[in-house]
């Protein structure tokens, strides 16, 4: 059986693998791309299903922050663009936080709806930068497999950030290549635990973005 020091020096391991593997990938893709670029027009939607691996801790009163927990990211969102620059970026995101060391583990998994900025910059437009705030619906909280969610509060709010690029297979689909961030700014805890405790993390993704 696999120790949870074990597991975590594993996760901390792929996501130096991940990281390695985006940054080796956009470098080649710098270095290859076609000076044609995927400028959208006002009303244009790109869809885009993703999946993502983060690692999230705690912030706030008793906390050790370099308690971290690796977990799974998936889900969809979508642009729509108000020009060849900035779009408005939302969708649905399967989301786990929360917090792991050697003996201990707390697994808090969240429904995001992020609501962001997004600007496309470059003279491909490529590159997007995107910002703004993510609710959060609690879906499972659990301390070492034993249920603590009436010990958590079901919404939470964060900062969201984060950047990518867009790998061009033809003018209609992509690969997206991002990293997102995200730092609570609301206690995650119910009034009655007299702490204040809020989520942060961040994810590296790979996605494919279908426009319409």
């Amino acid at each position: 059986m696999i120790s949870k020091k074990n597991k975590v020096s594993n996760q901390l391991n792929f996501i130096d693998m991940m990281r390695n593997f985006l940054l080796s990938t956009l470098v080649w893709v710098s270095a290859t791309m076609f000076l044609h670029g995927q400028e959208r027009d006002k009303g244009s939607i790109e869809l885009i299903p993703q999946l993502g691996y983060s690692n999230s801790f705690l912030n706030g009163e008793n906390v050790n922050t370099s308690d971290t927990r690796g977990a799974l990211r998936l889900g969809v969102t979508a642009d729509y663009y108000f020009n060849d620059r900035w779009s408005f970026r939302s969708g649905l995101l399967y989301n786990g936080m929360g917090a792991a060391n050697d003996v201990s583990e707390l697994q808090l998994d969240y429904l995001n709806i992020p609501l962001n900025a997004n600007w496309h910059f470059g003279s491909t437009r490529k590159w997007n930068l995107n910002f703004g705030i993510t609710p959060g619906f609690l879906l499972t909280a659990k301390a070492d497999g034993v249920d603590v969610k009436e010990f958590y509060k079901s919404f939470q709010v964060g900062i969201s950030y984060g950047i990518g690029y867009k790998l061009e297979i033809s003018e209609n689909f992509s690969l997206l290549f991002d990293t997102q961030g995200l730092v609570g700014i609301t206690n995650i805890l119910e009034s009655r635990v007299s702490l204040n405790r809020l989520n942060a993390g961040s994810s590296l993704n790979i996605g494919g973005v279908f426009s319409f």
